[in-house]
């Protein structure tokens, strides 16, 4: 128990470093990592994978409120990101979808990442990076499944 209370512990502190470095890596780069905001990344990530959404949907994905989801696409959309349209499943609802320039720029957010993380892991072999994303993945996966159990999403 006390090992797994220290591994706890390092996690606790490791992943709270890492929200922080990120976010202070972003504010510092150069153009590309700041053409768009967390929430318009996720969101125009959402819809270059998964195609056009419910407003409703993309919320319950990302697990964020509807409300923060529908103010922050009238941001995307007053940019040029996204369109949006009625619902033709649900009149009272809105289906969104990337524009050509909102898909321009998270491609561009993502190639500079890519970038950044390919010089920060300059010296881990091909298997550690691996390692590390299936570890992230499994995580990120962990966490969703947890937030969506306890009604929290």
């Amino acid at each position: 128990m006390a090992n797994d209370e220290a591994a706890l512990g390092v996690i606790e502190t490791q992943v709270a470093m890492l929200i922080r470095l990120g976010e202070a890596t972003r504010r510092s780069s150069p153009r590309p990592h700041r053409a768009l905001d967390r929430a318009a990344y996720v969101i125009l990530r959402l819809l270059r994978e998964s195609g056009p959404q419910n407003v409703s949907a993309v919320a319950n994905r990302l697990n964020l409120d509807g409300s923060t989801v529908t103010r922050q696409v009238s941001a995307m959309h007053r940019d040029g990101l996204v369109e949006r349209h009625a619902d033709p499943d649900d009149g009272r609802g809105t289906v969104i979808a990337a524009t050509e320039r909102g898909l321009s720029q998270v491609a561009a957010v993502s190639r500079a990442r890519r970038e950044l993380y390919d010089v920060v892991l300059k010296d881990w072999t091909a298997q550690e990076r691996k390692e590390l994303a299936g570890m992230l993945e499994r995580l990120t996966r962990d966490m969703d499944t947890y937030i969506k159990g306890r009604g929290l999403g």
